[in-house]
């Protein structure tokens, strides 16, 4: 059980102030394998979890399983999208947690709170994920920006991590929760995050608020009373 104090927050929900993102071997050799989400939606998800990490100024790890080989090297919208993000190479490990490297970095932040999201899910994710608990971290694997080669291989590995103590969780309530509330003044910054790779059709109901606040502000841009007095000089 953890210790609530010891995790400021809520112990089941995450504290910003005690997060480290790890986006771990989002490579695209490795996505060629992914069966179990669509490829477009993965990348997508991990994007916008680099661009959530970078407003909230969360600090951002990754790492890459022997990009020169097959596995490939990772996507570059990561560290397009969040510049901070500091890559950690290693040297062979399959577990990015048993590369010392990896681990001091994250240490040396003083969080105890980890996101953990890497392809493929039921290595690249679970591993390090099992390793960190193991050492006494609160862990939130996000399941959405983690692909894996089947279906059955995630169901198993869901059951495993929740098993060690894991708290499964998805890109939206990440950033939902991270965001907190709607009155700060980056709020439409993450909104715009909601929008660009989790729920498109938000941009919908933006435009129509948008919109509503307009008419209220400068009036109905179709005013009836003028098109039926135009309608009648004209007859």
């Amino acid at each position: 059980m953890f210790d609530k104090k010891s995790v400021g927050k809520n112990k089941w929900m995450i504290d910003p102030d005690d997060a480290v993102m790890l986006l771990i071997d989002h490579q695209s050799g490795l996505f060629q394998l992914v069966r179990d989400i669509e490829q477009p939606v993965l990348r997508s998800n991990v994007t916008a979890l680099a661009k959530v990490a970078h407003l909230a100024k969360i600090p951002t790890f990754t790492t890459a399983s022997v990009p020169d080989g097959p596995n490939g090297p990772l996507i570059p919208e990561i560290h397009h999208f969040n510049p901070d993000a500091v890559y950690i190479p290693r040297t062979g490990q399959i577990n990015a947690w048993d590369n010392p490297a990896f681990v001091e970095a994250i240490r040396k932040t003083g969080r105890k709170t980890l996101l953990i999201a890497g392809t493929l899910t039921s290595v690249c994710m679970a591993f390090p994920t099992l390793s960190a608990i193991e050492e006494g971290f609160r862990v939130f694997t996000v399941i959405d920006a983690s692909g894996n080669w089947s279906k059955m291989a995630t169901d198993l590995t869901l059951a495993r991590v929740q098993q060690a103590g894991a708290m499964p969780i998805d890109t939206y309530a990440v950033l939902a929760e991270i965001m907190s509330t709607w009155n700060r003044a980056d709020a439409m910054d993450f909104a715009a995050i909601m929008t660009d790779h989790i729920v498109p059709p938000y941009r919908a109901l933006i435009e129509s608020y948008q919109k509503a606040q307009d008419v209220e502000k400068n009036g109905h841009e179709t005013r009836l009373e003028k098109l039926e007095a135009t309608l009648r000089k004209s007859a």
